[in-house]
């Protein structure tokens, strides 16, 4: 199993920064990529950004430019920068890992709040 914590949401001006934590703990031999999805009041859960365990990314359009993401394997821990906040990036941003060793199956934290004001 694989535990997935987030940290550093929170609220913020339009044009502003944030940056998100994601620690894994547990069986983190088994990690393979890992991402960021978010989910925004009344909207389904969508991609934000993914990383391969070899550092290649990708991005949604709608952030492309404005986020990046980064992963430290030595802790364990992936990274979402957040720069030129809009108030339709405010959403609950939850942190994924996918197995690479079972075939579908992937782990979620439980998701940290980041609210942007107009």
């Amino acid at each position: 199993q694989v535990q997935l914590v987030e940290s550093g949401g929170g609220l913020v001006q339009t044009g502003g920064s944030l940056r998100l934590s994601c620690a894994a703990s547990g069986s983190i031999f088994s990690i393979g990529a890992m991402g960021w999805y978010r989910q925004a009041p009344g909207k389904q859960r969508e991609l934000v950004a993914t990383i391969t365990s070899g550092g290649n990314s990708n991005y949604a359009d709608s952030v492309n430019g404005r986020f990046t993401i980064s992963r430290d394997n030595a802790k364990n821990t992936v990274y979402l920068q957040m720069n030129s906040l809009k108030p339709e990036d405010t959403a609950i941003y939850y942190c994924n890992a996918v197995s690479r060793r079972i075939v579908g199956m992937d782990y979620w934290g439980k998701g940290t709040l980041v609210t942007v004001s107009s």
